[in-house]
């Protein structure tokens, strides 16, 4: 028995062993800690029903697992066009929901889906298609890459375009998708005279974005809050202050699976703070090794860059994992105190629609590139 599970998993999971372990830890919390955290939010909309978040997240975390398992199974390569056509297609969708999109705390980053009333954000497909079509463009133009015109112009273009599309209405997740493809550049060794040109492409669409976009009170607001919190801390946001009382009673041990007190009080604390709520109930050990996991997962992922004989392989994996853990430390250290409030998601953590499965499908391509590695070192 225990031969034929082991046999069943070799020849359905593939690619590297500790990626999967890494997720199934972090889905298993996930399901845990939300459970845990949505029952305010149970109460208040579902009379006291905690069951029907525990569900309705646990089914998002099963098909984030599928879509994850689908990818995972696809050759890499094949994401070099993919991404094109989604990168060609995710433009028109940012521009819809800007202008016609579901308006949710006064930014239009959803459209939602007819028939099956499912909210999306196009920005979840941007992100994914502009760093592996970043990946691709850079592995074909390797041999090239120091010329300005045929090589780092088109790569300036759509980074400008995307990024400052997404910043109309969600600016944190497009300065993160920015600092991911300035990291993924350097690695795929643009030369750093050309990274300031596109830091200053950066600035301008960035400026752009938050005039004519919908964010612009929201930056300033939460800058000057940071810049307070630094000075006086009895002046921090309520959500903050509320997370570092999680923080501080949960000790080093914690105060045990579903005893948070915080979650009553704190906003979102299923979502944005589901870190305080981690370290309330688990404690430092809980908030560690948490922390491990996610790098964990980069060093995993970044060891294809090391491994892999073709560039977009190794290219694509480092861009996906520096997304994924960028915003799980962005996350984090909001919860702590170390950053302004940002309202970005923990990957793999946090609950979540879209965001949880298009997480799964970036997982499941970092899983498809280090499934080809292994076996052309298998081959070798």
């Amino acid at each position: 028995m225990v031969n034929d599970f082991r046999i069943w998993l070799q020849k359905n999971l593939k690619g590297d062993p500790v990626i999967w372990c890494i997720v199934l830890a972090l889905s298993i919390m996930s399901v845990l800690v939300v459970y845990s955290a949505t029952g305010t939010l149970a109460y208040k909309k579902m009379q006291g029903n905690t069951e029907h978040y525990l569900i309705k997240h646990s089914s998002l975390v099963i098909l984030g697992l599928v879509l994850m398992w689908l990818a995972h199974k696809i050759d890499y390569r094949y994401y070099s066009r993919l991404s094109r056509v989604a990168l060609w297609f995710s433009v028109p969708l940012l521009v819809f929901s800007f202008f016609f999109g579901s308006n949710i705390n006064e930014a239009s980053r959803w459209i939602t889906i007819p028939f099956i009333g499912q909210s999306f954000q196009p920005s979840d497909l941007a992100k994914l298609a502009l760093i592996a079509n970043l990946a691709s463009m850079l592995a074909k133009r390797q041999q090239k890459i120091e010329d300005f015109k045929m090589s780092f112009v088109p790569i300036m273009i759509w980074c400008g375009v995307i990024c400052g599309l997404i910043a109309l209405s969600n600016f944190s997740t497009s300065f993160l998708l920015f600092a991911t493809c300035m990291l993924l550049m350097f690695v795929g060794r643009v030369p750093v005279k050309y990274l300031f040109n596109l830091v200053i492409v950066g600035l301008i669409a960035g400026t752009l974005a938050l005039a004519l976009g919908q964010r612009l009170g929201t930056v300033y607001s939460r800058l000057k809050n940071y810049g307070n919190t630094l000075v006086y801390s009895h002046e921090a946001p309520f959500q903050a202050q509320m997370s570092y009382v999680a923080i501080a009673t949960g000790g080093i041990f914690g105060k045990g699976i579903g005893k948070s007190d915080q979650r009553n009080f704190l906003p979102h604390p299923y979502s944005d703070f589901i870190y305080a709520i981690i370290i309330e109930e688990y404690g430092m050990i809980g908030g560690i090794f948490t922390i491990f996991l996610y790098l964990a997962l980069l060093y995993r992922g970044m060891l294809a860059v090391s491994r892999s004989d073709r560039a977009f392989g190794g290219l694509l994996s480092a861009g996906l994992s520096f997304s994924l853990v960028i915003q799980a430390m962005v996350n984090m250290g909001v919860a702590v105190g170390l950053l302004p409030i940002t309202g970005l998601p923990l990957p793999l953590l946090s609950m979540g629609g879209t965001s949880l499965l298009f997480t799964g499908i970036s997982i499941g391509i970092i899983l498809s590139v280090s499934r080809g590695e292994i076996k052309e070192e298998v081959i070798k």
